[in-house]
């Protein structure tokens, strides 16, 4: 088998429940394992829980992470872009690049999960103004990184306007921290990651769906006569891997899914299973697969995959 063409990150679900201290954990032994980056949701309100013990922070833990940490990249799938105004996110992920050595990623999306807002008194505006807060969000954030030291950045915006700011912090990275856009919308999300984004990646879809999205991100990408191969193209998928077939049980039901579901949606199985799916994604066009790992308990989870999995992808 080929070796080193699919890269392998670790995807976290922390509003699921977990708290710092067990997110740490996970990083760790992720840049132990050698695991591409860690990242994490960027929610408020968990989904089928109890909630216990409550969420955490996004940035403040990947700024807690990246003081923790050494190598392994940090990052967000996705941060709401109703969460935060531009400016003062823009200085936080440059602050957690700076605090990093220059391993941030910021993942950024329209926002879509109406209940986390009504929960905590975020407004939740339509679905096309999301989206143009959103657009508006992508022009100030890298507008503020790309504007040299010693200028200033002007905006003018609908929702956020920017006048004769500073632009300060930068981040460690030149021109900024890695962007990344994803999801299934078939016009705007296309024409906005080939704008902004650094990477595409597509959430728990199938592979006929990843080529059909990944073809229209391309399609957008030549529209504004940008080099498709400039982009990095990535899926987000649930794991569970297990030695025999009683681990595997074990570990879906730890996460209250059946292996059969688990093995069509998901990279689960052995890890010969695993290997295959991963490969199969990566046949569609995937260059990196982040796995979502919801028991963040089980570390000997990551272990296996990092044994069994991770060489021979």
């Amino acid at each position: 088998m080929t070796t080193g063409r699919t890269e392998l990150r670790v995807f976290t679900e922390p509003q699921q429940g977990a708290t710092y201290d067990d997110l740490l954990a996970v990083a760790r032994k992720a840049e132990e394992l050698g695991y591409g980056a860690f990242f994490r949701s960027d929610h408020y309100l968990g989904m089928g829980t109890d909630g216990l013990p409550g969420p955490t922070d996004a940035w403040l833990t990947l700024a807690g992470i990246a003081r923790e940490t050494s190598t392994i990249r940090l990052g967000t799938l996705m941060t709401s872009a109703t969460f935060r105004f531009p400016g003062p996110l823009a200085i936080s992920v440059a602050q957690v690049d700076q605090m990093s050595g220059g391993r941030v990623e910021l993942g950024l999306g329209a926002g879509w999960f109406e209940a986390e807002h009504t929960a905590y008194g975020i407004p939740f505006p339509s679905t096309g103004e999301r989206f143009d807060r959103f657009e508006e969000q992508l022009a100030v954030v890298t507008g503020l990184w790309r504007t040299p030291t010693g200028e200033k950045f002007s905006h003018d915006g609908a929702f956020y306007p920017v006048s004769d700011s500073l632009a300060l912090p930068k981040p460690t990275q030149d021109p900024h921290p890695p962007i990344l856009i994803g999801g299934l919308g078939k016009r705007r999300t296309p024409a906005l990651a080939a704008r902004y984004a650094d990477e595409f990646n597509l959430p728990f879809v199938s592979i006929e769906k990843t080529t059909e999205q990944f073809a229209r991100v391309r399609a957008a990408c030549e529209a504004i006569d940008r080099d498709p191969s400039t982009m990095t193209w990535s899926n987000a998928l649930v794991v569970c891997v297990g030695k025999d077939e009683a681990e595997i049980e074990r570990r879906a039901a730890a996460i209250g899914r059946e292996p059969a579901e688990l093995r069509e949606n998901g990279v689960a199985g052995t890890p010969a299973e695993a290997v295959e799916k991963i490969q199969a994604y990566a046949a569609a066009g995937a260059e990196r697969v982040y796995l979502q790992f919801l028991d963040l308990s089980d570390l000997e989870h990551l272990e296996l995959v990092a044994a069994e999995v991770m060489p021979h992808v």
